[in-house]
Formats: structure tokens, C-alpha cells, sequence
């Protein structure tokens, strides 16, 4: 419309010549002679035109625009759309189905260009806005790198990760060996490590590593990626199923990784992932550095302007991957855990718990808060068990070592130290003789110190190293009663017919 009105503008406001106007207008006189009829037809002038916008005068110069042929009935597009949707349907089905209704409708070019003239006008962007530091756009590239193993030959594939920074576009990538957690969020730990900072949120796709049950509204993360983005200071917001636009700068940056560090590495052969890592970073660095022609700066500078402040700080220690297992706590009060037991507050005996294990460390859970943590224990068949867990009972048992019972028998006298001493030695393994000495050192509470002492001296005296022993005498007040002599064992004992001697046997 700007020329018409230029055309006219000149006629009636300048007074200008048809062939003047042509030449300032740049179009024929033919064109100028046929707008000023049009105009004057439609009954305009100067002032009327400047009253209309462009449409307006369109219509009166040039009648309403009808695209459609009133002759053949219009496609519902609409309905077209949603019938796409189903499984194996086609714009060629679609156009046999309406030629039936409608014989003399439109041919299948004419029917198709209808419904992406409708489709484009229903699929509207809104352009986003990304704050710096505050989203990381994370996915896998379709297109899958792979090395050869190097004894058998055989062509291994594995995945590419690719984090994407959304204000500065800043991309990081690496092979990893699946899509399975551990190594989803390994990869998570080496992205932040590479961009030196933390960002706001987590904007992953809805993938099982990520998310528990999909959702497009409330998704349940998975318990573990939860774990990392709590301990980083993060939180994880899964952009909605099947909506790639949720995480258009990911989406992009998996189609800039692959085009420059993949198409790239076709001519080339590794022998291992971390080979093929290395290669990996050296492409990346220069992405990273490559200017952009929208921007005319790299995603490096852009980087360091927008981002790299912005960002939250790494925290002292690396988030380290946990597997998590429901168990039972068993009588003894702990737990299994890959053949080692760790111990758990006696007062959850029969409980369930949840376990969370790490290369380093074991962490045992109950309703959320945590009962125990223990080093992780590398022997199987062994046990892990803190005594502040124990019953009082078992701590106390637990506490009684040959040091600890010699130093109190030392502090009732000289004679028990000796007993207690006798007795441990005596048995095949010290812990064997612990009862005898925990009895007589019970006797205490009820006979004293004195007589104790006095009753352990008449023991070694007379080589009785037992409680029973012990306690008999103090029993029966024969702690003073003196010792008995060789002189009054009767002489007939000495030589009887029913002593044998060594040389009965010689």
C-alpha cells in the first residue's frame, strides 16, 4: 500500500504528471493511470485516504480477497489435525476420506496447502527469556559416538552428553558409557566442574535417569538426581513430554555438537572412552571459542560476561553417586548391605530403613531422617557397629577387655589382680575366662574388698583359678580358715594299694 499511496499522494496533492509519478515512483504509467481510476471509482480522495489504513484502503481499491473457490467445500482443518495424531494416519488418507464426502473438492496439492497454511498460524513461538545463571538445558545427541575395543575389534557405541548454559550458550559435552544414573549424573558433576559455578535450576529431559513418573504437570524426579541438585544448591525442573521447545538451547546445542565435534571425529578411531574424551574436549574448546554470527562473539566470551559471575559457587566436596536400597534391620540391630552389616539404633530392630551407599561411605535412613552413617566396609561377611547403637547390656559387655578387668582387680588388691590374671591366662582365648572374672568381680557388692581379697588369696593358694571356687568360700566365711598343711595329710594316703605311681606303667 506504501506505493499506492505515494501514487496518489503525488496526483492529487503535488499535481505531478502520470509519467512524473512513474519515474519517482518507479513503476509504469500504466499502473499509475489504473490506481488513480481505482481510487476515483471507489469515491476517494486526499483527506479520505489519509483516514484509512492499509487494509481499509486495500479493500475499497481492490474489493475483499476470497483465497477459497466458493465452488469447493473447505477441509476442516481442525479436525484434520487432530486425526494426524492418531497412529498411521496421513495427509493422503485424509485427502481420499474428504474427496468422498466431497467429490469436487480440492486436488491433494491444493488440500495440503490449506492445512500447513492453517497449521502455521496455530503454531506459535514465544521467544524466551534466559537470565544469566539461572538455567543449565541438559540431553543426550541422538547421533551416539563409539570407540573399538582393542583386544576383539568390535565397534563399541556409547552416549553423548551435552549441558547447555541458557543466557550465554555456553556448551559442554562428553561421551559417557549409557544413559543409566550413575553415569547421568556423573556427567552432571563433570558439566559443573567444567562451568566452574552452579546454576539455579536443572532443566532436564523427562528420561528415566531424571524422572520417576512422567508427567506433564508434576513429574517425580528420581530420588537420586534430587540428591545432587540439593547438594549442589539446585533445583530440577523437567521441561514438559514431547515439548522440545521446553529445552530449544539444548536442542540446539546437541545439533552444534554434533555437527562440530562428531561429523569431526568420523574419520577418526579410538581404542577407549577416555581417548575418545580427550578428542572430545579438544573440539569442544574450539566450539566454544568459534564466533557466532548472531551474536558476533563466541560462546566463550559470552561466557565470561553473562554467566561466569553469575553463577552459585561449587560447594568444598563433589557430589559422589549413591544407590538406595529399602532393607529390614535384623535382631542384631544392623543391617546388609553387599554382604557387610552396619548398625543401626537398637530401637529400630525389625524396622525398614532405606540405605544410601557411596564408593566411601554407608547412610542409613528412617522416614526420611538419618539413623546411622558408617565408612563403607569392604569385607564380606564382616561388621560395621558403633557402641553408641548397643543396648546398655551390650555395650557394657562389649566394653570389657583383659585391661579393663585387670585394672579394677587392681584396685581390690594385689591377690585378685593375680587371680583375674591366673584365670585368663588359663583359658584358650581370654574372652572365655571374662565370665569367671565379671562373677567374682560382682562378688564385691556383696562381700567387700577385704574379704574379696582374702578369698582370691586362699584361691591361688590353694590353685582353685575359678568363680565357683571363689564364691563357696566367701559363702561359707572360710576366707580366713588357714590353709591346709602338707604335715596333716595322713601318711596312708601316701602309700596306699590304690596309688599307682609312675612305675606301674614301666
Amino acid at each position: 500500500m506504501h506505493r499506492t499511496r505515494e501514487i496518489l499522494r503525488q496526483k492529487w496533492l503535488v499535481g505531478r504528471s502520470h509519467r512524473e509519478v512513474a519515474a519517482s515512483v518507479g513503476v509504469s504509467v500504466g499502473v499509475v493511470c489504473k490506481t488513480v481510476s481505482r481510487a476515483q471509482a471507489a469515491g476517494l480522495n486526499a483527506y479520505a485516504i489519509e483516514q484509512l489504513d492499509d487494509k481499509q484502503l486495500d479493500v475499497r481499491l481492490y474489493g475483499e480477497r476470497n483465497l477459497s473457490d466458493p465452488t469447493r467445500p473447505e477441509p476442516d482443518c481442525a479436525w484434520l489435525h487432530h486425526e494426524r495424531q492418531k497412529r498411521g494416519v496421513t495427509l493422503e488418507l485424509l485427502h481420499l476420506e474428504y474427496l468422498q464426502v466431497y467429490p469436487n473438492g480440492y486436488k491433494y496439492t491444493q488440500f495440503c496447502q490449506r492445512y500447513r497454511r492453517w497449521l502455521k498460524k496455530r503454531r506459535l513461538s514465544m521467544r524466551q527469556v534466559y537470565r544469566a545463571g539461572e538455567k543449565l538445558f541438559v540431553d543426550f545427541a541422538g547421533t551416539r559416538p563409539a570407540y573399538q575395543d582393542p583386544r576383539t575389534g568390535e565397534r563399541v557405541e556409547v552416549e553423548l552428553f551435552v549441558a547447555v548454559l541458557g543466557a550465554s550458550s555456553y556448551t559442554f559435552a562428553k561421551a559417557v558409557w549409557s544413559q543409566r544414573s550413575e553415569d547421568f549424573l556423573q556427567a552432571h558433576v563433570d558439566a559443573l566442574e567444567y562451568f566452574g559455578g552452579v546454576p539455579q535450576v536443572l532443566v532436564p529431559d523427562q528420561l528415566r535417569s531424571a524422572v520417576k513418573t512422567p508427567c506433564r504437570y508434576e513429574p517425580e524426579g528420581q530420588r537420586e538426581y534430587e540428591d545432587l541438585a540439593r547438594h549442589y544448591g539446585a533445583v530440577v525442573i523437567p521441561a514438559r513430554p514431547a515439548k522440545p521447545k521446553d529445552k530449544a538451547k539444548v536442542e540446539a546445542g546437541v545439533l552444534v555438537a554434533t555437527r562440530w565435534i562428531l561429523a569431526r571425529l568420523r574419520n577418526e578411531t579410538f581404542f577407549s572412552l577416555e581417548s575418545l574424551n580427550e578428542r572430545i574436549a579438544e573440539l569442544l574448546e574450539d566450539l566454544n571459542r568459534r564466533k557466532m554470527k548472531q551474536y558476533g562473539q563466541s560462546r566463550r566470551d559470552r561466557f565470561e560476561v553473562l554467566d561466569a559471575d553469575a553463577l552459585q559457587s561449587l560447594p568444598e566436596r563433589r557430589f559422589e553417586y549413591g544407590r538406595r536400597k529399602t532393607c529390614r534391620v535384623n535382631i542384631d540391630y544392623h543391617v546388609e548391605l553387599e554382604g557387610h552389616l552396619y548398625s543401626v539404633p537398637h530401637q529400630l530392630v525389625h524396622e525398614k530403613v532405606e540405605t544410601r551407599s557411596t564408593a566411601t561411605m554407608v547412610e542409613i535412613f528412617h522416614h526420611g531422617e538419618r539413623a546411622a552413617s558408617h565408612a563403607r566396609g569392604r569385607v564380606r561377611g564382616g561388621h560395621t557397629t558403633d557402641k553408641q547403637h548397643m543396648p546398655k547390656s551390650h555395650r557394657a559387655h562389649a566394653e570389657w577387655s583383659p585391661s579393663r578387668i585387670l585394672n579394677w582387680a587392681s584396685t581390690v588388691g594385689p591377690r585378685t589382680e593375680e587371680l583375674a590374671q591366673t584365670i585368663l591366662r588359663s583359658r584358650p582365648h581370654p574372652e572365655m575366662g571374662y565370665r569367671s572374672c565379671l562373677g567374682i568381680i560382682r562378688l564385691e557388692r556383696k562381700y567387700g574388698r577385704e574379704r574379696l581379697e582374702a578369698a582370691c588369696a586362699r584361691a591361688l593358694a590353694l590353685k582353685a583359678t575359678s568363680y565357683r571356687h571363689v564364691a563357696t568360700t566367701l559363702k561359707n566365711g572360710m576366707e580366713t580358715s588357714a590353709l591346709p598343711s602338707s604335715e596333716e595329710v595322713p601318711s596312708e594316703l601316701r602309700s596306699h594299694q590304690n596309688l599307682r605311681g609312675p612305675g606301674y606303667y614301666s
